[in-house]
C-alpha cells in the first residue's frame, strides 16, 4: 500500500461529508476508511484520546481498574490503549462501522462490543440499576437474569458505567446532539461523562453554539455537572482548507468533561 499523505487524509475526510453520487452511506464510508483511520489520524496529530484520558484520569474517583468505561463511537479502538496506561481496565464499545468494530475487537481491550448507528437508534439501553464492582460481576449479574446476551445484542443497563466517553462525533452530519441525554442515562451516579468537539472549518460557529446549548441545558436540568470544558488550540492538523489558506497549521477543539449527580 502506498504511503498515505496529509493531502490524502484530508481528501478522505472531504469525501465524508460529500453527497456520494453512488449513494454510499456515511456509515460505509467509514467502512471504507477503517483499515487507514488510526495511522491517518496519528499522521494528523489528533490529540483528543489522549486528552481525554488524561482529563480522565485525572478527576476519576475510586479504582480505574475497577471502573467500566463506554466508548461510543469507538471507531477501532484508540482510546482503551490511553486509558490503559492510567489503569482503566474494563471497556464496552459501539461504533455505526462493522470493519471499525473489526478492528476494535482485534486490540482485545474491549470486554463486548455492539455495531449500532447512533442518532436512527437509540443506545441500546434498559430502565433498571446495579451495584458494579467489576465487569465479571457485570456479565454473572446480567446473564443469570436473561438481560445481556453476549454480542451481537448488546443491552445496556440504565446507570450502568463509570465512565462514558465519546470523542470527535458530535457533528451534525455524525451523532445529533440529543444523544447526550442517553449518555446521562447510562452512566452511574457519581459516574464521568466526556465529549469532545473539534472545530472544523466547515462548521465551526453554528454547530459550536449549538453543543454549548446542549451542553448547559443538560446542567439547568441537573442531569449532570460541568468540571471543565478546556479548549486546545491543536487538536489536529486542519482537515480543511478555505480558498488561499495555508495547509501548515492547527485546528482548535474543546474537551469536556461532567459528572452525573451523585443520589
Amino acid at each position: 500500500m502506498a504511503t498515505r499523505t496529509i493531502k490524502d487524509v484530508r481528501n478522505t475526510m472531504k469525501y465524508l461529508r460529500e453527497r456520494d453520487r453512488e449513494g454510499m452511506t456515511t456509515t460505509e464510508k467509514f467502512d471504507k476508511w477503517a483499515s487507514t483511520y488510526e495511522s491517518d489520524l496519528n499522521l494528523m496529530e489528533y490529540q483528543s484520546p489522549k486528552l481525554a484520558a488524561d482529563i480522565i484520569a485525572s478527576n476519576f474517583n475510586g479504582k480505574p481498574e475497577d471502573a467500566l468505561v463506554l466508548d461510543v463511537a469507538c471507531g477501532p479502538g484508540q482510546l482503551p490503549k490511553l486509558m490503559n496506561k492510567h489503569g482503566f481496565k474494563n471497556f464496552v464499545g459501539i461504533d455505526g462501522s462493522k470493519e471499525m468494530i473489526k478492528l476494535a475487537t482485534e486490540t482485545g481491550l474491549y470486554e463486548e462490543l455492539k455495531e449500532i448507528l447512533l442518532g436512527p437508534n437509540p443506545l441500546p439501553f434498559k430502565a433498571g440499576s446495579i451495584d458494579i464492582s467489576t465487569v465479571k460481576t457485570v456479565h454473572y449479574f446480567i446473564d443469570s437474569f436473561n438481560i445481556f446476551v453476549i454480542l451481537p445484542s448488546l443491552v445496556i443497563i440504565s446507570g450502568m458505567f463509570d465512565v462514558v466517553v465519546m470523542l470527535g462525533a458530535l457533528e451534525p452530519t455524525y451523532v445529533p446532539f440529543s444523544i447526550l441525554t442517553e449518555l446521562c442515562q447510562v452512566t452511574k451516579p457519581g459516574g464521568l461523562i466526556c465529549v469532545s468537539k473539534t472545530n472544523h472549518t466547515f462548521d465551526d460557529s453554528k454547530s459550536t453554539v449549538e453543543l454549548e446549548k446542549e451542553l448547559q441545558s443538560l446542567v439547568e436540568k441537573g442531569l449532570w455537572i460541568r468540571i471543565e470544558s478546556k479548549k486546545f488550540d491543536k487538536i489536529l492538523k486542519k482537515t480543511h482548507l478555505k480558498n488561499n489558506e495555508e495547509a501548515e497549521g492547527y485546528t482548535s477543539g474543546t474537551i469536556h468533561l461532567f459528572r452525573v449527580p451523585s443520589v
